[in-house]
């Protein structure tokens, strides 16, 4: 074929097919086209909105109704435990107990301080709250008094808390100084005023109870909801019969009768320490001593066993043992004895318990402890067997048994000592945060639901005439260990 032919070939119109009802229907009309895209497009606008609507009344619920509204008890737990778990232990604790300090005549408090000066040649003071009270081995009365005149602020972690408002207190402090008031010089007349009487404990005494008897809160519940100290064992002797319903801090119940005092009623308080506290290391070496004891050597009643120790350790090597009294001296003597000996004696005294016991523990001095009947304060939370050795009365005396017996004890074990009195020293302080006063007054605000009970018990009993004291009062236990290492 030539190329002309083949060009007009190529010109010739296509035969069409026949057009099926398919085409028509598939065909691309304009107008067809434009309203399918209108019908996209309202289906498209009707689906944006009811995700719109979806997303609204899903905001509406999880706002209103969703867990976090109504949080069900994992929801509670995951979100509480934690914090609870990080809020400090004082949150957690029980709410303090409330105490109101009443306020004495200044004759019962700072008026005894001008009296004790007065007695030594002081003059009498323009402003008696400005006296310094002296230094003694009862001074815990001054501590409680002043730790209830700081502010709440400064007496955070305290387990009680001072009210203002009588009828919000569960419990009154009565700061009568009555340790200080005992020893008062009642033998010398005012310095600068001889016309000014001696002073008298006792009238003192007599007066307290006539300022107590006219107060309300001391009438409603005869007293038993009041706090009184008398660490001295010979204070308010001539009214304890008349205040013995009271919490009494006290430091031994060698003078109080059966029905005057109870670990049950009453709380255990430390001497307050006269030397000063050790500051060393814990070591044996520095310590060369093997038994020290500073003291009166002649003493009554159960204090008649001094005596008897100074004979048989007098003559001992490296054990000391000095008759000594109250004062600077000794006191220098004391501390230095104390803080370099390994063991420390502490026999009874007048009463079961002493002052020396107290020097021992804060010297890091193992206390040897010879006194049968004595009561200790804090013993939920301290265990002496781990920082004092007891030996009974009747075993110590055996010649030659205390010494052996102490030298046997190894090094290690004396650190042991050591290391279990520098954790608990802190309780036996009155002068350092979270010490003997916070110890004290925990040990008081436990008491609260037993003086509860007795308030509750003296409303419905019917008042009996007994000769023995009734089951209301629980004496001390009098069993005592025999020996222990």
């Amino acid at each position: 074929m030539s190329t002309t032919e083949l060009l007009r070939f190529s010109k010739k119109p296509k035969a069409s097919l026949p057009s099926s009802p398919d085409d028509h229907r598939h065909s691309l009309n304009p107008t067809r086209f434009l309203s399918m895209a209108r019908n996209k497009s309202s289906l498209i606008k009707q689906t944006l909105a009811a995700i719109v609507f979806v997303i609204v009344l899903y905001a509406f619920l999880n706002t209103f109704l969703s867990p976090a509204a109504l949080p069900s008890f994992s929801t509670i737990s995951d979100a509480v435990v934690p914090d609870l778990i990080a809020l400090p232990s004082s949150a957690l604790a029980p709410a303090a107990v409330k105490v109101y300090l009443h306020d004495l005549p200044t004759r019962f408090t700072y008026g005894i301080i001008e009296q004790h000066s007065l007695a030594r040649g002081g003059r009498p003071a323009d402003d008696v709250s400005s006296l310094k009270y002296p230094g003694h081995q009862h001074m815990g009365e001054w501590y409680l008094f002043k730790d209830l005149l700081k502010p709440e602020s400064d007496r955070v972690g305290s387990p009680v808390a001072r009210v203002l408002d009588p009828d919000e207190a569960d419990l009154f402090y009565v700061p009568f100084f009555s340790s200080l008031s005992l020893i008062v010089n009642t033998n010398r007349q005012a310095a600068g005023s001889g016309e000014r009487p001696a002073y008298s404990d006792e009238e003192n005494q007599e007066a307290l109870v006539e300022w107590l008897e006219a107060q309300e809160y001391w009438k409603r519940n005869n007293g038993r909801d009041h706090v009184i100290m008398a660490s001295d064992p010979n204070a308010l002797y001539k009214i304890l019969d008349l205040v013995k319903n009271a919490v009494l801090l006290v430091c031994d119940f060698g003078r109080l009768k059966p029905d005057q005092g109870s670990l049950v009623k009453d709380v255990i308080v430390p001497y307050s320490h006269r030397i000063n506290t050790y500051t060393g290391d814990i070591s044996v070496e520095n310590r060369n001593t093997l038994l020290f004891f500073m003291g009166n050597r002649f003493r009554k009643e159960g204090g008649k066993i001094r005596d008897l120790l100074f004979q048989l350790l007098e003559n001992e090597e490296d054990v000391i043992v000095k008759h000594g009294t109250q004062s600077r001296e000794s006191r220098r003597a004391a501390t230095h004895g104390m803080h370099t000996s390994k063991f420390c004696l502490n026999p009874a005294g007048d009463t079961p318990s002493a002052c020396r016991l107290f020097d021992s523990i804060v010297s890091l001095c193992v206390p040897v402890i010879i006194s049968d009947s004595i009561e200790l304060p804090f013993e939920d939370v301290v265990d002496y067997r781990k920082i004092a050795i007891f030996v009974e009365s009747n075993t110590a005396l055996r010649p030659g048994f205390l010494v052996s017996m102490l030298r046997e004890i190894t090094s290690e074990r004396i650190l042991e000592y050591q290391k279990e009195l520098n954790e608990v020293k802190h309780y036996f302080q009155y002068g350092v945060p979270n010490g003997s006063v916070n110890e004290i007054w925990r040990q008081v605000a436990q008491k609260l639901p037993f003086i509860k009970l007795s308030i509750n018990r003296d409303k419905r009993l019917v008042k009996r005439d007994l000769k023995v004291p009734d089951c209301s009062c629980v004496c001390s236990n009098q069993t005592g260990i025999i020996t222990s290492l």
